[in-house]
């Protein structure tokens, strides 16, 4: 039976590069996908994207794909399978990356290289012209006015499999939902009718342990001393081999750090699950519910169990806008009395936020490393009391000027005192806040877009 032998090259954004040159040039794969897009980045892109038409896709992209472009084709350094990429990095522009794909193609001398964009997810245009409907936050979108910057409806693999069908070696999307990135591949490659339910459950289980790389091969997992895991700063990025049935092996590649067992791999399971027999995508409503794993040598685990019923009848829209500024200062006090001067330093600058009228929606004012994660009640219960202290305070405004004047408050704190103050540092950012709605499937279009290199 024919055996599909899929590579996650990242689990994020900003996730490292030398895991998915390793599963490039060692794994003998056919296909090596790069999920690296979550709800607020993509709205980041848009930002991106109107200051500048030929950005907004993701910062790494051009070096990802500098790294393993040179072993994307058939029988490439050894290995016997034709190696495809996938990959959402191109966020709120598509087009722009696969520009800049073929632009690098060219440079490195694979002119034959096919490389497709799939575009369809933004539906900014069609939102704008129904102002009353409403967010899961209860805002309305005419509400929002100028401060809206984004929206984008969760794709499925459908439109991944017609540029595979066209022969496109790199396939660059924006926003589609994370497993749709891995069952793709198995749609194209096995055939599987897009109705039948069971396995493309099946096929969306080995998108869902996948995509987040290096957490189901044992670095989110990892707690010295609980859950040990070899040789962390190598950690190998996984693979899944997968036959026509749905059946997989997820592992990863030999000698590479971390390690797969049943335990990673339950941990994968379950993360951001919050219904484990209907686990929501544009392709199928996937059953988690009577998964097992079983091991099936050294970092090798056998995938058994999922199911799937009838995919929803909407597409979830994920809405960036505008909301306001923060404004953040920090300062560190050390030795004997750190505590008690960076408690009172605390006191000081809430009360001159108040006395100088700082206007402010929210503000968090946090001593790290004694109250910050876990509050006053919990965080002060400690047999000893810290010898370095590091006060961060954070105002959320709606107006930039005013969350200015946070941070200069906590950096005056130098000279107007408590005594020992340190290391004071001040920032300012703007809040791009995420909400989302749904769309009926009719009202969102993808469209793909294939061109040979230069």
């Amino acid at each position: 039976m024919k055996t599909l032998r899929i590579g996650s090259g990242a689990g994020y954004s900003g996730d490292r590069i030398e895991p998915a040159v390793e599963l490039a040039e060692q794994g003998d794969l056919d296909y090596l996908v790069f999920e690296c897009l979550a709800e607020r980045t993509i709205a980041l892109a848009q930002q991106a994207r109107l200051a500048d038409p030929e950005a907004g896709y993701d910062p790494l992209l051009s070096e990802r794909m500098r790294r393993v472009l040179p072993f994307v084709g058939r029988g490439i350094n050894g290995n016997r399978r034709r190696l495809r990429v996938i990959t959402n990095m191109g966020a709120a522009n598509p087009l722009a990356a696969v520009r800049e794909v073929r632009r690098i193609a060219a440079e490195l001398g694979l002119n034959s290289l096919k490389v497709a964009a799939l575009t369809g997810d933004d539906v900014l245009d069609a939102l704008l012209a129904d102002p009353s409907l409403l967010l899961d936050n209860g805002t309305s979108l005419g509400s929002l006015g100028e401060r809206l910057i984004s929206a984008n409806a969760y794709l499925g693999a459908a439109g991944i499999v017609e540029a595979l069908q066209a022969d496109a070696d790199v396939v660059i999307t924006g926003r589609v939902a994370d497993p749709s990135l891995f069952l793709a591949p198995q749609l194209f490659e096995f055939g599987w009718a897009e109705d039948d339910w069971a396995l493309l459950g099946r096929g969306t289980l080995v998108g869902h342990l996948l995509e987040c790389a290096g957490q189901i091969s044992g670095g989110y997992f990892a707690d010295p001393g609980y859950k040990d895991v070899p040789d962390l700063a190598r950690l190998g990025f996984p693979l899944a081999e997968v036959d026509a049935l749905g059946q997989a092996v997820i592992s990863k590649v030999s000698g590479s750090g971390g390690r797969i067992d049943t335990a990673t791999c339950t941990e994968q399971l379950i993360y951001e699950v919050h219904d484990p027999a209907a686990y929501l995508t544009p392709d199928v409503s996937a059953d988690f519910s009577a998964v097992s794993f079983s091991a099936d040598g050294v970092d090798r685990v056998r995938v058994a169990g999922a199911d799937g019923h009838p995919r929803p009848e909407t597409l979830k829209v994920s809405v960036g806008y505008l909301d306001g500024w923060i404004g953040e200062g920090q300062i560190a006090y050390g030795g004997p009395g750190a505590l008690a001067r960076a408690r009172l330093a605390r006191e000081v600058v809430l009360e001159r936020l108040k006395l100088t009228g700082v206007r402010y929606d929210e503000v968090r004012a946090e001593l790290i490393g004694v109250d910050a994660l876990h509050g006053a009640g919990l965080g002060s219960r400690t047999s000893s009391e810290p010898w370095e202290v590091r006060l961060r305070v954070a105002a959320r405004c709606a107006d930039r000027a005013e969350a200015v004047r946070v941070g200069n408050e906590v950096e005056t704190l130098y000279t107007n005192g408590p005594y020992g103050g340190g290391g004071a540092s001040k920032s300012l950012r703007q809040v791009v806040a995420v909400a989302s709605l749904y769309l009926p499937r009719d009202a969102v279009t993808p469209h793909v877009h294939l061109e040979d290199a230069p």
